[in-house]
């Protein structure tokens, strides 16, 4: 590809060594919900063989294999123990996970993924055959959040075996696996291979002295959560970790959207002679240290589409430079995945400004925002995407079927009023209140501080004023939930409390 095949379509091919760098976002996020999330997430450590595009035809074909059944009177497969009807009944009923508004005149499968043989036929972030990988974000994460690619890999291994099915598990869940297998023995729960290429981690430098992470406080949470998988039911863990997933997800996405601005800040300097000249400057000038992505109470996703906006204008203004240094013959061979590497490429920028303004890279930049701007505003393409991921992961859903508009406990945030036009605040739902209540409490050993909760929710960029909890719906749920203890000696009168026994436990970081 060339500098002028970019400037043709700038955002589908991005320059190898933008598109191989760590601090990419990859894969590139679109419409997904916390139950999206998990089910592909199970496709991903355990159906290696299971494509997302193979999962709505799956549902199709379970559907009309029921109802075949049914019209002919024909009994259900070896292995099952219930009836087709009956079968059809817990599809459609036990399992059934509500629709959207829109959704409510079409016909697929969609239930909860409560074992992993439930993610076979549901959980696709489409209907069509080419949804993204939800799953894959989740991995790599994990592996961006470890101090190493072992670290990582142990993490991961633990999360499938708790993802897995098995004797510590309820009776439900234990006979649910086994009866949803009996409908589909094509695929076989086994832990995935993780290709080298998909996945990276970031320079020992960085991730030991950048104090703002979320992926490093989601293996964190993580662990935690694996944790208490034994003091609660199937049901009750997986909406655990749903709650931690969908914000750690989201504060990621929002992680790497800030770090590309602030590249492309470095790169823009650089191009005017400045910028940072050594690896510490590059890491101070890179890295957001403590970011305000969201505001308790406040309304978020305006500041979360700015944020991708700035991602968006950021990555044009890479490509177009890496591109043109490579048509200059000049072109960049180090990484661009660590504040060394960007240092490294600054220099290059600086040694080479005088031929790039030459070639008219500030006009070539100018031309590329003018031409993209409905796309650099999220109107459409990337932007948009970014944009309803932040929306239907963070946001409480919205059902078709009035009873169930209570289904959705893990959100992070909630409609303000019954108008479609009502804005999205953030308010933790009673799930995500306990979650992230035995997350921050994990090895503590007993009850801290209230501060303690709202230090936690600054590790995913979420503001909260310790002195407004007591009287804001927070303070309403943790005491609704039993989490919180009212003394005079503690801070704001309110000391946290562990919602499991496993929080007595020791935590440790591996």
């Amino acid at each position: 590809m060339t500098l002028a095949a970019f400037k043709q379509a700038p955002w589908k091919t991005s320059h190898p060594k933008y598109r191989d760098s760590a601090l990419s976002i990859s894969p590139a996020p679109e419409y997904a919900s916390s139950e999206v999330l998990l089910a592909s997430l199970y496709r991903t450590i355990g159906f290696e063989s299971v494509s997302e595009g193979r999962v709505p035809q799956a549902g199709r074909d379970l559907e009309r294999r029921l109802q075949r059944l049914r019209d002919k009177g024909l009994p259900a497969p070896d292995g099952a123990t219930l009836s087709v009807d009956s079968w059809n009944t817990v599809l459609h009923g036990v399992l059934e996970s509500p629709k959207l508004p829109k959704q409510s005149s079409k016909r697929f499968l969609q239930v909860t993924p409560l074992v992993p043989s439930a993610a076979l036929f549901s959980g696709s972030a489409r209907l069509a055959n080419n949804s993204w990988p939800a799953g894959s974000l989740v991995r790599r994460m994990i592996w961006l959040g470890s101090k190493d690619s072992e670290a990582a890999l142990a993490l991961w291994k633990e999360l499938f075996e708790a993802l897995t099915v098995g004797e510590d598990d309820d009776v439900f869940a234990r006979w649910l696996e086994q009866e949803t297998c009996s409908w589909d023995t094509s695929s076989t729960w086994a832990l995935a291979e993780v290709p080298p290429s998909d996945v990276a981690t970031l320079a020992v430098e960085d991730i030991n002295r950048v104090r703002f992470i979320p992926a490093r406080q989601f293996t964190r949470d993580l662990r935690s959560v694996l944790g208490a998988k034994g003091a609660m039911t199937r049901r009750q863990w997986t909406s655990l970790l749903e709650a931690v997933l969908r914000l750690a997800a989201v504060a990621h996405v929002t992680w790497l959207c800030d770090v590309q601005a602030r590249i492309w800040r470095c790169l823009s300097d650089s191009l005017a002679g400045d910028g940072p000249s050594d690896e510490s400057a590059a890491r101070v000038a890179m890295y957001p240290d403590g970011p305000q992505y969201m505001t308790y109470g406040g309304k978020a996703l305006n500041g979360l589409k700015d944020r991708a906006s700035g991602y968006l204008a950021a990555r044009l203004g890479i490509n177009a430079l890496l591109w043109s240094l490579m048509e200059l013959g000049e072109s960049y061979l180090g990484e661009i995945s660590s504040s060394k590497g960007v240092a490294q490429l600054c220099e290059h920028v600086r040694k080479n400004r005088v031929a790039l303004m030459d070639a008219n890279i500030q006009a070539t930049l100018a031309d590329l925002r003018e031409r993209e701007t409905r796309a650099l505003s999220c109107k459409k393409g990337i932007g948009d995407n970014l944009h309803e991921f932040a929306r239907h992961v963070l946001g409480q859903r919205l059902t078709a079927a009035q009873l169930l508009r209570g289904y959705d406990q893990g959100y992070v945030l909630k409609k303000k009023g019954n108008s479609p036009s009502s804005p999205w605040v953030v308010s933790l739902g009673p799930v995500a209140v306990l979650a992230f209540v035995h997350c921050a409490l994990a090895g503590m050993g007993g009850p801290r501080s209230i501060h303690r909760l709202g230090q936690h929710l600054a590790a995913y960029g979420i503001v909260v004023d310790r002195h407004d909890i007591a009287r804001n719906d927070l303070g309403h749920q943790l005491r609704m939930l039993g989490l919180v203890l009212d003394s005079p000696d503690a801070e704001s009168g309110m000391l946290l409390l562990p919602p499991f026994p496993v929080n007595q436990a020791t935590s440790k970081e591996k």
